[in-house]
C-alpha cells in the first residue's frame, strides 16, 4: 500500500512554499490583486507539483543508479502513478487558473504547463534546459499580473528567471560534483541579482516616508536572500562536492521566498511581502524532512 510520505517526496510538497510568491510579485508590479490572486497561486502549485511528479516519472532510470532512494526507483510509488498523478495535477492546475481567471488565465498558464511538461521530458538535459526552467518562472510571475499588465510585471519576472537560471545551471552537478567556476558563475549571479532588486527597490520618487518605508520593507528579505543562497554558494565554491552543491541547490530554491517578498515590498505591498516572507522559515524546516531538490 502507497504511503502519503511517499507521494509528499515524489511532488517535494514542502517545496511548493516557494511557488505562491512567484504570483504575489507578478501581482504586486501589475497592481492586480484581487479575488483571483489566491486561486492563481493554487493553479501556480498544482503545476509545480506536477512538475515534480513528471520529473521523477521521466528520471525513474537514472534516479535507480543515481538515487535509489527516490520513492519510484525505491518501490514506494509506481511510475504510472507518478505519470497520473503529473496529468491530473496538471488538469486541475489549468482549470483552477481558467476558473479564476478566464480565457486571459489560461493564456498563460497553458504555455507555463506546456514548458514544464517540456522541459521534464526533453530539455532538461539539453542546452536549453536551464533557460526552460527559468522560461516557466518567469510565466509564473506573469500569472500573477493580470491580463493588460503584463509588461509592468516583466521585470520581475526575468528577476525570477535570472535566479532560476543560475539554480538550474548548478543543479546539473549537485550528483557528479564539480570545478568550483560553476557555482562562482552562480554566486555572481546571485550577487548581481541583489544588486538589482537592492537598485530598483532604492530608485524612490519622492524621497518622503512612505518611500522610506517601502525601502527598508524590501531590503530586508533581500539581506536575507543573498545571504541564505550566497553563504550556500560560497561554501560550494570553496568546496564543489556533491554535498555542497547540494545544498547550494536547495538554498537556492528556498531562497526564492525572501527575493519574492522583496520584490513584492518594492511595490508597497508591505503586508502581502510579510506574508510572503513568513513561509521562508516554514519551508527551511520542512526542507529537513523533505528535500526540495
Amino acid at each position: 500500500m502507497m504511503e502519503p510520505k511517499a507521494v509528499v517526496r515524489l511532488v517535494r510538497a514542502p517545496a511548493a512554499l516557494s511557488v505562491p510568491g512567484d504570483v504575489l510579485a507578478g501581482a504586486a508590479t501589475g497592481r492586480s490583486f484581487g479575488a483571483a490572486t489566491p486561486a492563481l497561486a493554487a493553479s501556480s502549485c498544482f503545476l509545480y507539483w506536477a512538475g515534480m511528479a513528471l520529473n521523477d516519472y521521466a528520471d525513474r532510470d537514472i534516479d535507480a543508479v543515481e538515487r535509489p532512494s527516490r520513492p519510484i526507483p525505491s518501490g514506494q510509488v509506481g511510475a504510472r502513478f507518478a505519470l497520473g498523478l503529473a496529468g491530473g495535477l496538471t488538469a486541475a492546475g489549468l482549470a483552477t487558473a481558467a476558473l479564476a481567471g478566464g480565457r486571459r488565465a489560461l493564456a498563460v498558464a497553458a504555455p507555463l504547463a506546456a514548458t514544464v511538461w517540456g522541459y521534464d521530458l526533453g530539455l532538461k538535459n539539453t542546452l536549453a534546459g536551464p533557460a526552460t526552467m527559468a522560461t516557466a518562472r518567469a510565466l509564473d510571475v506573469l500569472l500573477g499580473a493580470g491580463a493588460g499588465r503584463l509588461r509592468a510585471a516583466v521585470p520581475a519576472a526575468m528577476t525570477m528567471g535570472a535566479h532560476t537560471l543560475a539554480v538550474t545551471t548548478l543543479s546539473r552537478a549537485e550528483v557528479t560534483g564539480s570545478g568550483r567556476r560553476l557555482p562562482a558563475v552562480t554566486l555572481a549571479a546571485t550577487t548581481g541579482v541583489t544588486a538589482a532588486v537592492a537598485g530598483s527597490a532604492t530608485r524612490s520618487r519622492s524621497g518622503g516616508r512612505r518611500d522610506a518605508l517601502r525601502v527598508a520593507a524590501s531590503l530586508a528579505p533581500l539581506a536575507a536572500y543573498a545571504t541564505s543562497v550566497g553563504r550556500a554558494q560560497l561554501d560550494a565554491v570553496r568546496e564543489p562536492s556533491p554535498r555542497y552543491l547540494q545544498r547550494a541547490v536547495g538554498a537556492g530554491i528556498l531562497g526564492m521566498i525572501p527575493l519574492q517578498s522583496a520584490l513584492v515590498a518594492s511595490r508597497g505591498a508591505h503586508r502581502c511581502a510579510a506574508a510572503v516572507m513568513a513561509a521562508f522559515p516554514l519551508a527551511r524546516r520542512l526542507s529537513r524532512r523533505v528535500s526540495p531538490t
